[in-house]
């Protein structure tokens, strides 16, 4: 399946005229001038040949995915199942930690790991913005939180951590880029939104 894509900032989708009777996972197309803050949900006003798109969208780094089917007949459908919050995944040791920065590299994907205490009242504020912001790159990218009063102080060391709470990304076994979240919520949000995008854009 191919197609044309035109921000202004609407979307707009052109599929070719080829064979649709098959399912399609992921559709991608490069978007180079897309700006992630013309739009938060993709919305397809009509149908295209008779088909419908039944998955969710996910637009950063200059890419469009649309994930799951484009399926035959019917109107276009609303998902109410897709998640609004995602829990950070929690790290409690150090060997976990390097086998989900080991896997991360393994799959070529960034992750990102939130270092928190359970005295952090910060921490305790920003973690469920911070689930929300999870939910927005899923299930591209994976959030997990470190409780530093859990965790071997040689790991808070390694990651350079000295203040609460920091938001990392990491990326081939190393630390790409972190945010120190001491200031409001929404600007730690909009601060750690833009260093995702500024990785997936490098």
């Amino acid at each position: 399946m191919s197609g044309a894509l035109h921000v202004s900032p609407s979307v707009r989708v052109l599929p070719s005229q080829q064979d649709y009777s098959r399912d399609w996972s992921i559709w991608s197309v490069s978007c180079p001038n897309l700006s992630i803050s013309a739009f938060k949900n993709l919305s397809l006003g009509r149908k295209f040949v008779g088909y419908q798109f039944l998955g969710k969208a996910d637009a950063f780094g200059g890419k469009l995915r649309v994930f799951n089917a484009w399926t035959q007949e019917g109107s276009l459908q609303k998902l109410d199942d897709l998640p609004v919050s995602m829990e950070l995944e929690p790290i409690c040791s150090e060997d976990q930690f390097d086998r989900i920065v080991a896997e991360a590299q393994r799959v070529e994907q960034p992750i990102i790991v939130v270092w928190m205490a359970s005295w952090c009242r910060k921490c305790i504020y920003l973690k469920p913005k911070l689930e929300k912001l999870a939910a927005d790159y899923y299930p591209r990218l994976r959030f997990y939180c470190v409780d530093v009063n859990n965790v071997p102080y040689k790991l808070v060391v390694r990651a350079g951590v000295t203040k609460m709470p920091t938001i990392q990304l990491w990326k081939d076994s190393q630390k790409q880029d972190e945010v120190i979240g001491g200031h409001k919520a929404y600007l730690v949000v909009n601060e750690v939104r833009e260093m995702i995008e500024n990785e997936y854009t490098v």
